[in-house]
């Protein structure tokens, strides 16, 4: 059994937590990730209202019993309602697992979390970051390194490092991801001293994944050559599948496009069609280089299982040797 602080702390079976992601982490998918033994994280930033999100949490609760997260977008939108209406939600449901990300810390909802006796955890990504949080009274802090897919942040640094500095410079828990798809993997960053896994891209090309069979036909035919970043000109960069989107993106960077241009390419309304649709190249995919160690569409609880046995199996034959 791989026993970590992360699955004593929230009574989950494997160390490893769904990243939370844009039209995708929905209730049943969610659940999914849950009931198979990890964390799911639900985007909150999939709601836009507040009775929209009340009736998805409402929904989980007939689809999973076991522990689940909600994560609060702390990056800017052209539409976003007040986080405090999804907080309130998460009170009334009693839910006690919050998940921040963004360009900042949430310096404004850190005493709700607390009133509220809820697990913080702030997705950061670096060390000073990370330092900051934890200051301010984060529980566990996640970082991912520069091979994961969506945002990469603004400091470039790989998992193999990120996740052990991270881990040296702070006392609370550290969850550590970028480019993780298998067993191996998890056995690597918990080895560099985390306490459970983030995965993202791999949990696409699952059979619970709600995006297109086309989408994940493409994603299980790419290899780890085939993601590229784009909107560095915008301070936002994202590792995404090279596809004609981003390639349009890059090409209008290149050329200084104004944002408007640009926004014609990377809004999110594409990408929502791409997914459910199926027209690969018409948004923006996040994608990490862990793809290319993607064969397979199992389901969730196929996954999780075979990972834990396999990082299980790796960390003996190293103590073995």
């Amino acid at each position: 059994m791989l026993k970590t602080k992360i699955t004593e702390r929230f009574g989950i079976k494997y160390p490893i937590v769904g990243g939370a992601m844009m039209w995708i982490s929905r209730a049943e998918y969610v659940a999914a990730m849950s009931e198979a033994g990890g964390l799911g994280i639900m985007a909150s930033a999939n709601y836009k209202s507040k009775d929209a999100f009340d009736e998805a949490i409402t929904k989980m609760k007939t689809l999973t019993g076991k522990p689940y997260g909600v994560n609060i977008n702390l990056f800017p939108a052209l539409t976003q309602i007040d986080n405090n209406e999804y907080i309130d939600v998460m009170a009334d449901h009693g839910l006690k697992i919050v998940e921040t990300s963004g360009h900042h810390a949430p310096d404004e909802l850190v005493s709700r979390f607390k009133d509220l006796k809820m697990t913080w955890i702030h997705k950061c990504v670096g060390v000073r970051y990370a330092k900051k949080v934890e200051a301010m009274g984060a529980d566990i802090v996640t970082v991912v390194g520069y091979e994961n897919g969506g945002a990469t942040g603004r400091l470039d640094i790989g998992t193999m490092v990120l996740v052990p500095v991270v881990v040296d410079a702070v006392t609370v828990p550290v969850i550590g991801g970028g480019g993780i798809s298998d067993g191996r993997g998890l056995a690597a960053v918990l080895a560099l001293g985390a306490e459970a896994v983030i995965m993202g891209t791999r949990l696409l090309v699952t059979k619970e994944s709600p995006i297109h069979d086309n989408i994940k036909t493409a994603l299980l035919n790419a290899s780890e050559l085939d993601t590229m970043l784009v909107m560095r000109s915008l301070n936002a960069t994202h590792r995404v599948l090279a596809n004609e989107a981003a390639k349009k993106c890059v090409e209008l960077e290149d050329c200084k496009a104004d944002f408007m241009t640009l926004y014609d390419v990377i809004k999110g309304e594409n990408a929502k069609e791409m997914y459910y649709e199926g027209d690969v190249g018409k948004g923006i995919l996040s994608c990490g280089q862990g793809i290319g160690l993607t064969h397979d569409i199992p389901t969730i609880k196929e996954l999780f299982d075979r990972m834990a046995a396999e990082a299980e199996e790796r960390l003996g034959q190293l103590t073995n040797r």
